[in-house]
């Protein structure tokens, strides 16, 4: 990569992180929104295994995934953000770590939790990369091993995120949705296409995911893009 890309990414990736690098603006204040209406999703029980995907790619799930992760740190819980999106991970770039070893190590029984779960620079955020990228992926996230990974994690952390694949794309987050207590669908204004949305919903549905809400992404207004969230009845 040359040296104009590399400094490219870089820029990229601290922008994803607003809500780190510049807590008081706009858009920071939209993932505050997020995190408040997922809390108050549920009046029964806590909500502290989340999934975040879409319909398709590049409509802003990584990024939505990793500052609401902030917020959730920010707000004094102990945060885990899981790469399970075993294909095509990016949370190691986000938060700039090593992907060395990660999840698909602890689910080929090769390491521990607390063995590849790695401090970001943001206080009480930890994160586990994918590692590896394994031949397959559903059947890893499909396993006892996972099951078992969640219930550890929970007895670490306040709040597990978990970034995976567009729900159209593999069954990959299908698995996974089957597994958390909510999931939140993140769609792009002017991108994701309408019947592509419903899709995802249905996906969904049809494993019985609680869907906590919508992440309306790359809405235009006049003075800048924000980040609406609009909470499931």
């Amino acid at each position: 990569m040359s040296r104009k890309n590399r400094k490219s990414v870089h820029v990229d990736k601290e922008r994803s992180l607003l809500t780190h690098q510049n807590p008081k603006s706009p858009i920071a204040e939209q993932y505050r929104t997020i995190r408040t209406n997922i809390q108050f999703a549920s009046v029964e029980e806590e909500v502290r295994t989340i999934m975040v995907t879409s319909s398709g790619p590049m409509e802003g799930k990584s990024t939505t995934i990793a500052n609401l992760g902030v917020v959730l740190a920010q707000q004094g819980k102990s945060v885990l953000i899981v790469d399970a999106d075993l294909r095509k991970p990016t949370v190691h770039y986000t938060f700039r770590t090593m992907n060395t070893r990660g999840i698909t190590n602890i689910l080929t029984r090769q390491a521990e939790l607390v063995e590849v779960t790695q401090e970001t620079e943001v206080p009480n955020l930890n994160v586990l990369t994918s590692g590896p990228v394994p031949p397959n992926p559903s059947e890893l996230l499909g396993s006892k091993g996972m099951d078992n990974l969640i219930e550890e994690a929970l007895r670490h952390y306040d709040v597990i995120l978990f970034d995976c694949p567009p729900i159209l794309a593999v069954a990959d987050s299908q698995i996974v949705a089957n597994k958390v207590q909510g999931t939140v669908l993140v769609v792009s204004s002017g991108t994701t296409d309408k019947e592509a949305a419903v899709k995802a919903k249905e996906r969904l549905e049809s494993v019985e995911s609680k869907l906590l809400g919508v992440v309306l992404n790359r809405k235009k207004m006049k003075d800048g893009s924000y980040y609406y969230y609009y909470a499931q009845k």
